[in-house]
């Protein structure tokens, strides 16, 4: 059985520029920017909402681009992050708020993410969404 790679604490740097992303990444929602927002996401970056419904990078750019999908809050909290090399694990709790489809919606959830380090960026590959009881 091959070795596992286990979690390693990252140079400083590297968790610096990992949180500025996902800060920036979270402006970018907020500015409802298709264009930056896709910056931070993988090609082939795919999304597991709440309700177990997959979807991937261009469904949603194409619903921030058309206005269907809007935000005016996304914050991340107490982000917990592994590093396996150039993949990083984070686990944080979420708010998102804004209007999908013309409804409003305010949701706080258990957050998973996975970033890979594609040349110098760190960009989102996998999302994974759980609701939790409000505070």
């Amino acid at each position: 059985m091959p070795d596992r790679e286990t979690p390693s604490t990252a140079p400083p740097a590297d968790e610096a520029e990992l949180i500025a992303a996902m800060e920036a990444w979270d402006r970018a929602m907020v500015e409802n920017d298709p264009e930056a927002i896709g910056a931070y996401m993988a090609d082939d970056w795919t999304i597991v909402g709440p309700d177990g419904g997959v979807g991937d990078r261009a469904s949603f750019l194409d619903a921030v681009r058309s206005g269907h999908l809007t935000h005016d809050v996304m914050e991340t909290h107490d982000p917990t992050i592994r590093f396996y090399g150039n993949v990083a694990v984070v686990i944080s709790r979420g708010v998102s708020g804004g209007r999908f489809g013309g409804e409003p919606f305010h949701l706080v959830e258990r957050v998973s993410c996975v970033f890979v380090r594609q040349g110098r960026r760190w960009r989102c590959v996998l999302t994974h969404l759980s609701r939790m009881a409000e505070e």
